[in-house]
This record gives structure tokens, C-alpha cells and sequence, in this order.
């Protein structure tokens, strides 16, 4: 997992989050409000929900695109939990919150590649390929 990821702030502009997306080098960020996570905003999810609409992204703000149906993985979760998760819900990053919803790190699939063997890595991949 990747800890203490990089985190937008929900009410900032768009445009400010992809620019953290960028200098970050990152093409999901959770969304945040305090420290609690309210969604998570992709790269994709700007391009579809804001720049394919013509939306301003210096006044659409990270809370009303992001995604809010999001899956996330208790800390205290194993790798093969984990995995398991991010194969029925066919997701290639995991939100690592803990119980009270502060976001602690960020399981992506790149993260399962360097730590699973490669029979779980080539499983994941199927099954989040599928959908």
C-alpha cells in the first residue's frame, strides 16, 4: 500500500486536483473532507464528468464529480481480502481507511503486482478485466 497518499481536499476546484493528480503522478486521489473520506476523483472521472461537458474546472469543485460509491479496505484487512475485493468490484485501487474513515494509504493494483505471487497478480488482473 501506498501510505499517507495524496489527498483533495472535497471543496477544492477541479483544476486544482488534477494538478496534485499530475505533480503526484497519480491518476486517482481520494477526496477528502477534514481527514474522512467522502469519494474518490480519477482521471477519467474529469474527463468524463467535467471536460466532455464543457464545465468550468476552476469552478467545479472535487465533491461533485468525484465517485461516493466507494470501496474501501480496513487496514487490519489481509492481502487476500483485499484482493478479493478489488476483484468483485472490479477496481484497481483500494482506499485504506481506518474505522472512523481517515484514509491511512492506498492499495493499487501496481502495490498487489510487487507484493503478491504472480498467480494472484495474473488472477487480480483477470478478474478486474472482466468487467
Amino acid at each position: 500500500m501506498t501510505s499517507n497518499p495524496c489527498t483533495i481536499d472535497a471543496d477544492k476546484p477541479v483544476a486544482y486536483a488534477a494538478k496534485m493528480m499530475k505533480q503526484e503522478n497519480v491518476g486517482s486521489a481520494p477526496i477528502v473532507q477534514g481527514d474522512l473520506l467522502v469519494g474518490t476523483l480519477t482521471d477519467r472521472d474529469i474527463v468524463v464528468r467535467v471536460v466532455a461537458e464543457g464545465r468550468d474546472p476552476q469552478t467545479v469543485t472535487a465533491r461533485e464529480v468525484a465517485s461516493t460509491d466507494v470501496v474501501t479496505v480496513d487496514p487490519e484487512q489481509n492481502l487476500d481480502e483485499a484482493l478479493r475485493l478489488m476483484a468483485s468490484h472490479q477496481v484497481r485501487r483500494l482506499p485504506v481507511v481506518e474505522e472512523d474513515g481517515r484514509v491511512v494509504g492506498v492499495l493499487a493494483q501496481a502495490d498487489v503486482a510487487e507484493e503478491a505471487n504472480a498467480k494472484q497478480t495474473g488472477e487480480l488482473v483477470e478478474e478486474i478485466s472482466r468487467g
